[in-house]
């Protein structure tokens, strides 16, 4: 909670149960840190005088690093006294910077940002919708939009995916057609000899018909000649 700031209890209940439902959104990657209402438990910055955001994002690693922070705001928060004591001091660490304002302080939000040169490396626009609180995206810095295409590149695909389907076409089939036609085992040729003398039988077989039918039926020797 800011220390300048002292929100309706009513805005107040609603902005420490937005901080605990990013806290179980961002803890899939980070060790989320949080300080609702007047809890200062999560520090950041120089001992002396730290800071202490809604949402303090730190690497799950043993050196715990920090990564990033998150501001929830309300109506009420959303004012220039308010961005240049902390959206300033936040988009000057080390980390990047997540805001999250309702929907209707988008363009106040953008003024403030531009006019004290904030960075915020995304813009989040939150609105209640009867029990539950939906999440809008509104803007990402260039940066962010370079780191986050680096992890979808640098991201192991999964174990087991199925490979991509070849395109149906001519290639393929043809490709089908020549797996199939080595799969199959190769006929064994004839013999050389075994192909001349078939061939020769089989060119021999007209030639002894047409003979066949030239030569003349003998006459029977059986029968007796008459005497004249």
């Amino acid at each position: 909670m800011s220390p300048i700031l002292v929100r309706p209890v009513r805005e107040q209940l609603e902005h420490d149960r937005v901080i605990r439902l990013l806290q179980a959104k961002y803890k899939r990657k980070f060790d989320v840190g949080i300080n609702p209402g007047h809890e200062q438990t999560a520090p950041v910055g120089n001992p002396p005088s730290p800071w202490f955001p809604d949402l303090v994002l730190q690497s799950t690693e043993r050196s715990r690093k920090l990564l990033g922070v998150v501001e929830v705001e309300t109506t009420e928060s959303v004012n220039h006294l308010e961005a240049m004591s902390q959206w300033v001091a936040f988009s000057k660490l080390k980390a990047f910077f997540h805001l999250y304002v309702p929907t209707n302080a988008i363009d106040s939000t953008r003024r403030l940002s531009a006019d004290l040169n904030v960075t915020v490396e995304e813009l989040w626009a939150y609105q209640a919708v009867g029990d539950q609180i939906r999440f809008t995206l509104v803007q990402r810095s260039a940066a962010a939009e370079k780191a986050r295409a680096a992890e979808a590149i640098e991201r192991p695909k999964p174990v087991g995916a199925r490979p991509a389907a070849a395109p149906r076409n001519g290639s393929a089939a043809r490709a089908r057609t020549t797996r199939s036609a080595a799969a199959k085992p190769a006929r064994r040729a004839a013999p050389a000899g075994s192909s001349r003398r078939s061939t020769t039988a089989k060119a021999a077989k007209p030639a002894v018909r047409r003979a066949a039918a030239k030569t003349p039926a003998r006459k029977s020797a059986s029968r007796p000649q008459k005497r004249k």
